[in-house]
Parts: C-alpha cells; sequence; structure tokens
C-alpha cells in the first residue's frame, strides 16, 4: 500500500508551513513513507533540522524553501522554486488564526492571516494544477478547519478565511474529476500544536501525527474530511440545526467561557 501511495502522489511532497504542528506531521509521515520533500517555512533553522533527521532515519532529500507566506509575492517564489521538480502531492497547510471578539483584533493581523490562509492556497493551486494534470496523477491537500464548515463567533476572521478554504477544496474537487488528480480538503477540530501547548480545558485535543496519517489515508475520501469523530459529529449537528439557533448558541457559549 505504501507503493503503491507513492506510485500515486510521488516521488516529492510539497508541505506548506512544515515547521510544526501538522506541517511537520505531513512531512514526517511522507518521508516514512519514502517521498522526498520541498518544505517551506519562515523558520529555516528548523526546517534544516528537520531534513537532517530525515535524511538520516529514511534517506529521503529535502529541499528547503524559506519564506514568509504573509508576503504577497511568496507563491511565485515558490512555484519558481520548484520548477522542474516532479511534485506529485502538494499540502498546503500553512495557516494561523486569531481568535475573540472581532472589533478587537488587530487589523493588521487579519490581513496578514488572509494572504497566508487564503491568498496563498489559492495561487499554490493555481500554479500546480498544470503541472499535477502533465503527470497525470497526483494529489492536493487543503487544511481548513471545522470552523470553516459554519460562521465561528469569535473567530470571526479565522473562520472566514477557512471557509474560503473549504469552497476552494470543494470546487476543485468537482473539477478534478476524471483528470487522475485526487483534491481532499482536512477540517480539524483541536489538535496538538504550538499555539494549544499549555492551555488547559480544551476536550478531544488530537495529535497532529494522527491527523496527517488519517488525511493521506483518505486521499481518496475528499471532498472534506474531518478527521476526529468528536468534531465530526459536532458540527454535523450544528449544521443541520436551523442557521440562526446554531450560530446563537455558539456565541453563548462562547460568552460563558469567557
Amino acid at each position: 500500500m505504501a507503493d503503491q501511495f507513492r506510485e500515486t502522489y510521488g516521488p516529492i511532497a510539497l508541505v506548506t508551513g512544515a515547521s510544526s504542528g501538522i506541517g511537520l506531521a505531513f512531512a514526517e509521515e511522507l518521508a516514512d513513507r519514502g517521498f522526498d520533500l520541498v518544505l517551506t517555512a519562515r523558520r529555516t533553522d528548523r526546517l534544516d533540522a528537520l531534513a537532517e533527521r530525515l535524511l538520516s532515519s529514511h534517506a529521503v532529500r529535502t529541499t528547503v524553501i524559506g519564506c514568509d507566506l504573509a508576503d504577497p509575492d511568496a507563491p511565485a517564489r515558490i512555484l519558481e522554486a520548484t520548477r522542474g521538480a516532479d511534485i506529485g502531492l502538494v499540502v498546503s497547510n500553512a495557516g494561523f488564526n486569531v481568535k475573540g471578539a472581532f472589533e478587537d483584533t488587530d487589523a493588521a493581523a487579519m490581513a496578514r492571516m488572509l494572504m497566508v490562509n487564503c491568498h496563498v492556497p489559492m495561487q499554490l493551486a493555481h500554479g500546480m494544477i498544470p503541472r499535477l494534470k502533465a503527470r497525470p496523477r497526483g494529489g492536493i491537500i487543503f487544511t481548513a478547519s471545522v470552523e470553516g464548515l459554519i460562521g465561528c463567533p469569535y473567530s470571526a476572521a479565522y473562520s472566514a478565511s477557512k471557509a474560503l478554504v473549504v469552497a476552494l477544496g470543494e470546487a476543485l474537487w468537482g473539477e478534478m474529476q476524471g483528470t487522475g488528480i485526487d483534491v481532499l480538503t482536512l477540517c480539524p477540530g483541536a489538535t496538538e500544536s504550538e499555539a494549544t501547548a499549555g492551555m488547559e480545558g480544551i476536550a478531544q485535543l488530537q495529535s497532529a501525527a494522527e491527523v496527517a496519517k488519517l488525511a493521506l489515508g483518505n486521499m481518496r475520501e475528499g471532498p472534506t474530511f474531518v478527521p476526529h469523530a468528536h468534531y465530526r459529529q459536532m458540527f454535523e449537528g450544528l449544521r443541520a440545526k436551523p442557521r440562526r439557533e446554531a450560530l446563537a448558541a455558539m456565541a453563548e457559549g462562547m460568552r460563558k467561557r469567557a
């Protein structure tokens, strides 16, 4: 099965936001499956250390592209740097969140978040799809969030950014039917990461390694995939309710926790 997976989506995978969290877990899981890697993030020292470790443990080659994905030109630089590389799997994972009352959210932070969470996956997919079609096989994973499945009060900007990713991934899943290109939009719930480290009271926290492994194992089960049963059931329930009722209940619940 590992050989078949690599035959379909290999030999090289591109992973954005690979220095920590789910992106790091994707890099490790793909190396374990024999993929060579192209990894991007701002913190190149972490990527360099990861590349050395994966070379030693799995004998895979890693290309490191250091860039700040909040820079509007970052996707174009990644596309240029990977021109000619036989990339069969694109994992558009980089992202971050800002939470709290919308009017208290820093405007500059929201602008950076939209660039990283929305502009990058859209432009990378736009540049990579013709290359994948020319192979003609491969896949794209977009890391979204369960918060992209419904507008989440007190997470308005982040929820909106991930809603774009969900819509983008669903639309491309439809467009890629019959091309040999699989598209999966990953919608995790609370996941172990630097953002959740030290935070108490988070229910149903899932490991990043489990999220990555489940996502890769469900590549052909698109368009969207929620890797944790608790969050899958929760958001299916919320989306089944009248929208006014669901949003009011969510907002009240967040106010009570504050």
